[in-house]
């Protein structure tokens, strides 16, 4: 016996917690996804990549509302449909907003970071007006409420399942967007030399606009998840925003494989340390072991050689 706890229990208390590591998990490589693609191709800080993941969160939940309301035969599809939608959102206001602001600001990365963290009080405001102050939840369609029974003591509710299957989907999409597609060897050719990529053809500034849409995109389908795990409101995706950075740069910028390593690193060791000790001390521990890696290999777990 542990304390209270045979054996038994503590080894389903930890299967229990590894899969909330693994929901976490999710969550945070949706979120890094896009932030990845922005950060780590295009160097612009975006601290507003939060906000444009609420956005497809209300997006989502506008959905929702329209189907309970107008369509409650198909409500059950419904949120297939969100989804598409708060990438479509997300992604069109991030085109926009690099063609506003965005584009004067390439290669003055302290500039992007001050600019988008206005930008990121700005959309928190906006989603005040909109929507209002107080958080909403979205109603789940009926297949996703429940759990799966796995063993006589470990359940795993089948909206987290949801979100892990989701995610290995749109990371499987993402990898042979920006590795087998030519759109992806346009991006990275402009990331290795933006000058000699320029000289031979492709359109670089088309090509940043379409890529900062990506990432925003994405962030727009993390928020769509994050409707199942967590309530909405308007300053919601700060909560993650630092989270998200942390996982980006701990993997390596511009590494899809360092993202995924290093989301998985933190998810899972939050989750277990949080086992053991309240959640913020959990979280204080986790960053000061990723901030001690990072003082051995400033550049993460996986570097990209890049040409200068």
């Amino acid at each position: 016996m542990f304390g209270d706890y045979s054996l038994g229990d503590l080894g389903s208390i930890f299967v229990m917690q590894g899969f909330a590591g693994l929901i976490l998990f999710s969550v945070y490589v949706l979120m890094a996804l896009g932030l990845a693609i922005i950060f780590g191709q295009m160097g612009v800080i975006n601290m507003a990549h939060g906000e444009f993941m609420i956005l497809g969160a209300y997006v989502t939940w506008m959905t929702s509302s329209l189907f309970q309301t107008y369509m409650p035969g198909l409500f059950g599809g419904y949120f297939f449909l969100a989804m598409i939608l708060a990438f479509l959102a997300s992604g069109a206001l991030g085109m926009l907003v690099e063609w506003v602001l965005i584009r004067h600001l390439y290669k003055r990365p302290l500039d992007t970071l001050l600019a988008t963290w206005g930008l990121s009080l700005m959309l928190q405001q906006a989603y005040r007006s909109v929507f209002g102050a107080r958080e909403v939840g979205v109603e789940l369609p009926q297949w996703m409420l429940g759990s799966l029974q796995v063993t006589s003591s470990i359940e795993v509710p089948i909206n987290g399942v949801f979100v892990m299957c989701l995610t290995v989907l749109i990371t499987i999409a993402v990898a042979y967007v920006m590795y087998k597609s030519r759109w992806g060897r346009q991006v990275r050719a402009v990331v290795q030399n933006r000058i000699m990529a320029g000289a031979v053809g492709i359109n670089t500034e088309k090509v940043d606009r379409y890529t900062f849409g990506l990432g925003c995109g994405i962030a727009g389908v993390a928020g769509s998840a994050f409707t199942m795990i967590g309530s909405t409101g308007p300053t919601s995706g700060q909560l993650y925003i630092v989270d998200t950075f942390l996982v980006v740069v701990f993997g390596g910028a511009a590494s899809l494989v360092g993202t995924i390593a290093s989301a998985f690193s933190i998810s899972q060791t939050q989750s277990t340390l949080e086992f053991f000790m309240s959640g913020s001390m959990a979280k204080v521990l986790t960053l000061l072991a990723v901030v001690g890696i990072l003082m051995l290999r400033p550049q993460g777990l996986f570097a990209l050689k890049v040409r200068k």
